[in-house]
């Protein structure tokens, strides 16, 4: 596909029909995750990968009632037939640690020197990678909060030094899937959101 087509593909899908994803694109939908941009190369972010049916139900019963849901909105329970959820990671202490190495020397390793969490930065190119990804694979992906970290983490033994700062929900997508409703708003125009040399 061609990169353009894949970029003006992206979007959010909410339905997905039961359906198992390939291992195959799986694997190429890990792969170029962490393709991308790292600062000091300090590549701190682990993807958990949920593949099996009781694993994924424990992570969406993060929601709240699963059968509830079902009966106030038809379209978020097919959120759950996505063959695979992604839960990012992102990792501070590879980065406290990265540039405390000899070749950077912030020895103090105190995180006040860093102007914005390039850990979660990282983390969310990680997760664009994906999704786009999952366009040119002709899958359908949505990337949802993970509200309840303390929840997470009990759950899928993911370590205290690990944030798990979004997750992906990848499958193929139902027919009837519905746009968001906060999609009329439309995108606003490039000479709004640009801005050369000047705000």
């Amino acid at each position: 596909m061609e990169f353009q087509t894949v970029v003006n593909r992206r979007k959010m899908i909410r339905s997905f029909e039961d359906k198992a994803i390939p291992k195959v694109i799986l694997d190429r939908i890990l792969k170029n995750a962490f393709k991308g941009p790292s600062a000091g190369f300090s590549q701190g972010y682990e993807i958990l990968v949920l593949t099996e049916k009781e694993d994924k139900i424990k992570f969406y019963e993060m929601w709240g009632n699963i059968q509830e849901r079902s009966e106030s909105n038809k379209k978020w329970m097919k959120m759950e037939n996505a063959g695979v959820v992604l839960i990012v990671c992102s990792h501070k202490q590879a980065y406290l640690d990265r540039y405390a190495a000899p070749d950077k020397g912030w020895t103090d390793k105190d995180e006040a020197r860093w102007p914005v969490p390039f850990w979660h930065i990282d983390a969310g190119m990680a997760s664009l990678l994906a999704l786009l990804t999952v366009v040119d694979e002709e899958l359908g992906a949505v990337f949802t909060g993970v509200f309840d970290k303390d929840y997470a983490r009990d759950k899928f033994s993911i370590p205290e030094q690990y944030t798990p700062m979004g997750a992906i929900l990848i499958g193929y997508p139902a027919s009837f899937d519905e746009p968001s409703p906060s999609l009329k708003r439309g995108h606003r125009d490039l000479s709004d959101v640009v801005h050369y040399n000047s705000w």
